[in-house]
């Protein structure tokens, strides 16, 4: 199986040999497969039945280096809650390489928890087993949602225990990603004032990502205006579906326009723009309704970075770059409200149609409301009885039906029935983790990869936390 099974083409390891350290996997015990993705396996070329076993588990928990592959941590620094770290990179997690897929797209294959790298700044290297369960259904459930975002391929347990609070199984996520260049990978760069290395990233990036910008009349500016504008696309849609990251640093700010890093992240329920979960987050920094303008923060930091490459004089560097952070604004707005728009079913454009979506989400906070449930229940007429102050909605609902008096039939399609309910997920992670039961993982799993469609049995899963399930809950990064 090894000689053929991934043919890797490492363009990141040839083209960017300053901007990582080759390292090899760390050995573990006892590798066993907890879950292979099939669907993506097949997406990347890959014989699914093949590495659905010892060998594949031994390759995914990091024994077995496949051949082909050219194990290496990359190099990143990053704002950390807006303080800034010259060196972070992947102290835990090492790109294997590079396959094309069956679509012919470039496609990074990656392991995380695999032991120290020259990046562990102290920290093991290593993974428990319920942030890599988390990692993968959040990864999975946004993709299903389609909402551009890395994805798992596998997770594994290790056979060993990992030394945190209650020493945890150890395992091993194998993640799929357009690429894992990220702001502070640019970051990085930047701070040792050498133009000519950005100047080769820039150059990489566009040629992986950003094609049509090799021909611009300024490269390096026309591809911060695409990676800006993919970034507004992508944190309208986490906001349509009521996502938080939890943790925006810049250094989980991908280049490609993915949702990386999966760690304190968690899903509105009751509507809340000021809804943090994040233990981490005491100031509320990553709160939901901050994310946009933390996206453009982020951003700001990229700017910084390409100003020597997108014009000599540095005034009409920072004006070129300037102009682009503040058209950001109007073009995450302009996606948010395309995609309001669909979850409302309206199928025209009209100028009262902001007003329209911010009144609906202003009775949703006033009156505590499921932003999930008030949203698909649109289609069925259900929304009303989750009010406590119907006559309230009923007075919005005059417009709503005024405006579009014909629901589209796709608005189900723009709201889903089921998200990774904060419960559920942390009922699937308890069982995983502390009975080695992971029958309640694979059925949310399997609910979650059709977000859209009402199942037979899964009525549990529509359903937000009891009172008493979500007082004070919290997420963690995991590390």
């Amino acid at each position: 199986m090894q000689a053929n099974t991934f043919h890797f083409d490492n363009s990141y390891a040839r083209a960017l040999p300053d901007f990582y350290a080759p390292v090899q996997p760390a050995q573990v015990p006892q590798p066993a497969l907890v879950q292979l993705n099939h669907a993506l396996a097949a997406e990347l070329g890959l014989d699914g039945a093949a590495l659905d076993s010892p060998e594949g588990a031994a390759i995914f928990a990091g024994n077995t280096v496949p051949l082909g592959a050219q194990p290496l941590a990359q190099a990143y620094a990053g704002h950390q809650f807006g303080g800034y770290s010259p060196q972070l990179g992947d102290g835990r997690a090492l790109l294997l390489g590079e396959v094309i897929d069956v679509l012919g797209a470039r496609r990074d294959i990656a392991l995380k928890g695999s032991g120290r790298t020259p990046f562990s700044r102290g920290g093991d290297g290593k993974a428990a087993l319920g942030p890599v369960l988390r990692e993968y259904v959040m990864g999975e459930a946004m993709h299903a949602l389609g909402i551009p975002t890395t994805r798992a391929l596998a997770a594994v347990t290790t056979g060993e225990k990992v030394r945190r609070e209650g020493a945890p199984p150890g395992a091993v996520l194998a993640r799929v990603a357009a690429s894992h260049i990220r702001v502070g990978t640019f970051q990085f760069v930047a701070a040792q004032g050498d133009a000519a290395k950005v100047q080769q990233l820039v150059d990489y990036v566009i040629a992986r990502h950003y094609p049509e910008a090799h021909d611009a009349a300024n490269p390096a500016l026309a591809l911060f205006q695409a990676v800006c504008e993919r970034q507004a696309a992508l944190i309208a849609r986490w906001m349509c579906v009521g996502f938080i990251h939890g943790v925006m640093n810049t250094d989980n700010m991908t280049l490609s326009g993915e949702t990386i890093d999966y760690g304190p992240c968690a899903f509105m329920d009751a509507y809340d723009p000021a809804t943090v979960f994040s233990s981490i987050d005491t100031q509320g920094r990553y709160a939901y309704a901050n994310q946009p303008g933390i996206a453009r923060w982020n951003l700001a930091r990229l700017a910084e970075c390409l100003l020597p490459l997108v014009d000599a004089d540095s005034d009409r560097a920072v004006a070129l770059v300037t102009e682009v952070l503040d058209v950001f604004p109007a073009r995450y707005q302009q996606h948010w409200l395309d995609g309001m728009r669909r979850k409302l079913g309206l199928t025209t454009v009209q100028d009262d149609d902001l007003a329209l979506v911010n009144d609906f989400l202003a009775l949703l906070e006033a009156q505590a409301v499921d932003f999930t449930l008030a949203f698909r229940g649109l289609a069925d007429g259900s929304s009303r009885a989750l009010f406590s102050a119907p006559a309230d909605f009923d007075a919005w609902a005059a417009r709503w039906q005024a405006r579009q008096p014909a629901l589209s039939k796709q608005v189900n399609q723009a709201n889903p029935v089921y998200i990774p309910r904060n419960h559920q997920v942390e009922a699937a992670l308890e069982a995983a983790v502390r009975h080695a039961d992971y029958a309640p993982f694979q059925r949310l799993l399997a609910v979650l990869q059709r977000p859209f469609d009402t199942q037979a049995d899964a009525a549990a899963y529509a359903l937000p936390a009891t009172t008493e399930q979500a007082a004070g809950y919290q997420t963690f990064c995991g590390t």
